[in-house]
């Protein structure tokens, strides 16, 4: 088993074949986990902090990367800046975390968000994709 405390963060040979080392997003955001590559290669990881999607984190013969694997979401094409500020604030005071790309509002597929969707009659679709939230800043409880 091979130990990791850091990501490569560059150190890797681009030209190497990768190798995928699939992992979800709540074990994603630890730094003690376990995890075993496409190759069957098994990794132990010990980490500062938690790593992301994409990072190389191991090279021999080929670069492992950490690839996140996509899980359900609602998706809320959100093209109104007032109506994106208020459909924020909802998902925001119902302490849910949200992803913001490609001019779309991400959410774990919930059944309260659901149901506050519905009943504020606020267009959404259920999908699946990698799903990475932003941090909030600045408030913590330890």
């Amino acid at each position: 088993m091979e130990i990791i405390n850091r990501e490569l963060a560059g150190q890797a040979d681009d030209t190497l074949p990768i190798v995928a080392l699939r992992v979800d997003r709540r074990t994603l955001a630890k730094t003690r986990w376990r995890g075993t590559a496409d190759d069957g290669r098994e990794f132990g990881f010990e980490l500062a902090r938690p790593l992301r999607h994409g990072a190389a984190v191991f090279a021999g013969a080929a670069r492992y990367v950490v690839e996140q694997q996509p899980e359900p979401v609602l998706r809320l094409a959100v093209t109104d800046p007032t109506e994106g500020a208020r459909v924020g604030w909802m998902i925001g005071n119902l302490h849910f975390p949200a992803q913001v790309r490609d001019g779309a509002i991400f959410v774990e597929a919930d059944s309260a968000i659901r149901q506050m969707l519905t009943r504020e009659d606020i267009a959404f679709e259920e999908t699946r994709a990698v799903f990475q939230p932003m941090h909030a800043g600045g408030h913590h409880h330890h």
